[in-house]
């Protein structure tokens, strides 16, 4: 059976900083690629989103990822919070989008349960399981793990739905 090596790109969207996370994998391996944080100018709301379009824009362009992931937006008390996610979310999405790069949408409690096995794990065990599980040399800032974990969640996901779906086709 064929495994190629799939490039994804993992977001940890914010208006103020924004998480990347760039890993290949390969059936049950993966690695690092890249990551980093997008910190956006104390400029206005419309020129940030625009910076996080065209960071991460650059970022497809220069390791012409596969696949891309993304965070799903989750319940804020502080509305004005939430749409601030939400459109820098969407600034993200746009992005991807420019790229004609397919995205998968995880919840924080998929992401966490995919990576450190438990839903409502903090964000200091989300760090430390990044650094164990692509063997980084020192555990990366909280948005950049934040946003490899989800790469890693997509990696594991997709890779099951594709055994899913190899098992359904002998069934049939």
């Amino acid at each position: 059976m064929d495994n190629p090596r799939r490039i994804i790109i993992g977001i940890d969207p914010g208006s103020r900083i924004t998480g990347y996370g760039i890993i290949w994998s390969q059936g049950s391996k993966q690695g690092c690629i890249a990551f980093g944080q997008i910190k956006t100018d104390n400029d206005s709301l419309n020129f940030r989103l625009h910076q996080i379009e065209r960071e991460l824009r650059d970022l497809i362009l220069i390791h012409r990822p596969h696949e891309a992931a993304i965070e799903q937006v989750f319940t804020f008390h502080n509305h004005q919070s939430a749409l601030k996610l939400g459109q820098a979310r969407g600034a993200a999405l746009v992005a991807t989008a420019a790229c004609a790069l397919p995205v998968a949408e995880y919840s924080a409690r998929q992401i966490k349960q995919a990576v450190v096995g438990y839903g409502a794990a903090t964000k200091a065990q989300v760090q430390h399981m990044v650094h164990l599980l692509l063997q980084l040399e020192k555990a990366p800032p909280a948005d950049a793990a934040d946003a490899l974990a989800i790469a890693l969640c997509h990696a594991t996901s997709s890779r099951l739905s594709e055994k899913l779906m190899q098992a359904k086709g002998t069934l049939t």
